[in-house]
């Protein structure tokens, strides 16, 4: 309990009593899944039962319990203003003046260059959105979408026209994917309820997927990015050992549900054929019902009856159901080597406690931008401050990136920057090397 506090029930808000003052020391010991604080701009929450109803999942908000949340908090919501009036009740007190303001081994002169580096980004406008750009983007999705359903319609159903449609409809719903993460990201309008319905259509009708699934998933991937246990990107099921740290753990342990020395080679059959068409198809189905996203099922429906409404005549039941995992699986070669080639190849270990900017580029690193890259990857190529400042539009990254570089070299953090092809070629190379780790400590640890 802390200093001047009152006894409060774990997992309740202290909301009527008074606040309390506490030590890192009384903030870390809460954060188990059923006692949880954190600490945001010094001030203590208890979010234990809270934490089920956060938009973003209670997963992602979990996994600070115990620790400094403010520049994660500030990363993710646009309007920190309106947040507020849910963290009122949930305000336990704060943290003892003889404190500092970081946690472990956060660097409190990193922290406050990032956020002088976010307030002069904020004045210059870059996270003001420009609709347009985003519609344009919309609109050529929809243009490939009629060109794919035209060209069979008019060319008939032989090889050659199924073939260029498959390629066309794949492109389309790649570029639906880099267009819905920017709706997820709050990144297009100043409303985000606006963000939230748009999103919807765009990932339920155009892709027919789940909002609701990709939200939980990715801002853990966002709030933990290459974080064992805590970045569902990386876990791999058992399937890869990743980073240097767990094919060393796994090898030591004699853990070998795969011939893992291999995994370079194996990555080509199990990974960007099967992660759309086999492993999102169905986590996305069984969320979607298991959940109770009823609206987000009633998005995606929309998707498959107008896939069929307008593929079936065509190709029969059969064949426009061959037609859709083709596309998809199409569409996962180029989903899985654009985001991985960002991420596999750099640091993969457990919780380190550092401050946003450096676990941020410990983790990414950027691909050189060209227009085709821009496109290719969904603007993605700049991973780095996508993964800063991620409701910051697309169209804004390579303005800021000077300033991020400048950043990164005053505090001598490295800022990598690769072309397409060697970002590519790097998946495989790390994916040896973890191979080759695990290979030396299973036979000789």
């Amino acid at each position: 309990m802390g200093r001047g506090s009152q006894q409060t029930v774990p997992g309740e808000p202290d909301s009527g009593k008074a606040k309390g003052v506490y030590t890192w020391e009384e903030v870390q010991s809460h954060n188990s899944r059923n006692d949880q604080w954190l600490v945001i701009d010094r001030k203590v929450y208890n979010i234990t039962h809270w934490a089920k109803r956060h938009p973003g999942g209670f997963r992602v908000i979990g996994h600070y319990a115990g620790e400094d949340a403010t520049e994660a908090f500030t990363a993710f919501h646009p309007d920190s203003k309106f947040v507020q009036k849910f963290l009122k009740p949930l305000l336990l007190g704060e943290l003892a003046a003889t404190e500092p303001s970081q946690d472990q081994d956060k660097n409190a002169a990193i922290v406050q260059d990032f956020k002088t580096l976010r307030a002069q980004v904020e004045k210059q406008g870059l996270f003001q959105g420009q609709p347009l750009f985003f519609f344009l983007h919309l609109g050529h999705i929809v243009l490939l979408e009629a060109l794919g359903w035209m060209l069979v319609s008019m060319c008939g159903t032989g090889w050659i026209p199924t073939l260029l449609c498959s390629v066309i409809l794949a492109t389309a719903q790649a570029q639906a994917g880099w267009l819905q993460h920017d709706f997820g990201h709050l990144s297009v309008f100043k409303k985000s309820t606006w963000n939230h319905a748009v999103h919807k259509f765009v990932i339920g009708h155009l892709k027919g997927a789940s909002a609701n699934w990709w939200n939980h998933r990715h801002f853990q991937h966002h709030a933990k990015p290459n974080i064992f246990t805590k970045d569902p990107d990386i876990n791999t099921l058992d399937t890869f050992v990743l980073g240097q740290t767990i094919p060393v753990e796994y090898g030591i342990k004699k853990i070998k549900h795969m011939p893992y020395n291999h995994q370079h080679q194996y990555f080509f059959l199990l990974g960007p054929p099967l992660l759309i068409p086999v492993f999102y198809n169905f986590n996305i189905m069984h969320t979607m019902i298991t959940r109770r996203y009823w609206l987000d099922l009633a998005w995606a429906m929309t998707y498959y009856l107008r896939y069929f409404y307008y593929y079936a005549p065509l190709y029969g039941v059969f064949g426009s159901v061959a037609l859709f995992f083709f596309v998809r699986f199409l569409e996962s070669h180029w989903f899985v080597w654009v985001t991985q080639m960002n991420h596999i190849p750099m640091d993969i270990d457990h919780e380190k406690h550092k401050d946003w900017l450096t676990i941020q580029l410990q983790s990414t690193c950027n691909i050189e931008q060209s227009f085709f890259n821009d496109w290719f990857s969904g603007h993605l190529n700049f991973q780095i401050e996508h993964h800063l400042f991620p409701t910051m539009p697309r169209h804004n990254y390579h303005l800021v990136a000077p300033q991020v570089r400048a950043l990164c070299e005053k505090h001598g953090i490295p800022y990598q920057e690769k072309t397409l092809w060697r970002g590519l070629a790097d998946i495989v190379t790390s994916l040896k090397t973890s191979g080759d780790l695990w290979l030396d400590a299973y036979l000789h640890k």
